[in-house]
């Protein structure tokens, strides 16, 4: 990702010294991104005060997914969706259909990354260790970071990278150096988003649903969340058409649902809506205090969203409780 938002904070954070980076902010701005950048600047071979060189021994490793001093630490989905190696042992387990791919950052991963701090470093430059998301190590396994935190071997760095540091131990992001994530300028965005191959009215109508955050935009055409998509929910909604959800994962629906009860509720109070163009949003009576009890209503279903137990009744449901708001008399 040569996004030039990225690549001007990777600068600024390797002119300063730390051994444990908190990279914080909401998602779509590129928290994996820059800490994959941080991380392959430090083991680098040729760096420069901009970052990795991207030709060297070091670099062609880690962009095939082999360095030794790189310890990467996901859940094994997100793992697999960035093309990052699982264990032999959790490959054998999920190829042999004995559990599905971990969505939380495993406590056994943890203890091998906790023994890989410990090891002398293959290549003379030390040793990294990647968290992403943080959000999603449990306490027992925040715990066995934490240890290695408070009191880290000599050679080796940390980067966490997180879209919800406030549900992370305190313990934990006070052993780090915080860095919050810049947001791009709308220009700079859209020229990146072109880049990407995306045409500039897609792009425009896309950064705008993403909430001006470019690589969530990524993540909304990897879905099949095309500008016609959006701007058919509202409409869907208000119909009661669960089928407009039925591609989406339970997660992904309720972030939608989230931003259009967002732009309803500006609408009540006179603002301009951030997510959907005003024509968009559908005419709805519903008070304030509705809106209000719905969005809190999606904030609690959220919680248990990527653990369902059963994702098309819950998108059934979510489309239930959107129609029966829209058509609010009050």
């Amino acid at each position: 990702m040569n996004a030039p938002w990225i690549a001007r904070q990777t600068s600024d954070l390797l002119a300063q010294r730390g051994h444990a980076w908190l990279l914080q902010g909401p998602s779509g701005l590129g928290q994996y991104e820059l800490a994959l950048a941080l991380a392959s600047a430090w083991l680098c071979e040729k760096p420069t005060v901009q970052g990795a060189c991207g030709d060297c021994p070091s670099c062609h490793a880690i962009a095939v997914r082999t360095h030794a001093d790189l310890a990467v630490l996901m859940p094994e989905t997100v793992m697999i969706d960035l093309g990052w190696p699982l264990s032999e042992k959790a490959q054998d387990d999920i190829d042999k259909k004995t559990r599905k791919p971990s969505k939380e950052i495993r406590v056994d991963a943890m203890r091998d990354a906790v023994e890989f701090s410990q090891r002398t470093d293959a290549r003379g430059r030390g040793k990294a260790v990647l968290v992403f998301p943080a959000e999603r190590m449990n306490t027992i396994t925040a715990n066995a970071l934490l240890k290695t935190l408070e009191e880290p071997p000599g050679d080796v760095r940390f980067v966490l990278a997180t879209e919800a540091s406030h549900t992370l131990l305190p313990t934990i992001r006070s052993r780090c150096l915080a860095h919050t994530m810049k947001w791009p300028e709308a220009d700079e965005a859209l020229a990146w988003l072109t880049e990407q191959g995306l045409q500039g009215p897609e792009a425009s109508a896309l950064l705008r649903s993403a909430g001006g955050r470019p690589t969530d935009v990524l993540r909304q055409t990897e879905a099949g969340l095309s500008p016609a998509w959006w701007a058919a929910l509202p409409k869907a909604m208000r119909q009661g058409d669960a089928r407009h959800l039925a591609d989406l994962s339970p997660a992904q629906a309720i972030d939608a649902l989230q931003k259009l009860c967002h732009d309803l509720l500006l609408r009540q109070l006179g603002a301009a809506p951030r997510f959907f163009e005003g024509a968009q949003l559908p005419d709805s009576k519903a008070s304030t205090a509705v809106l209000t009890d719905w969005f809190k209503r999606l904030m609690q279903s959220a919680r248990t969203a990527e653990h369902p137990f059963n994702a098309g009744l819950m998108l059934e449901a979510l489309t239930s409780d959107a129609q029966q708001t829209l058509l609010s008399k009050g």
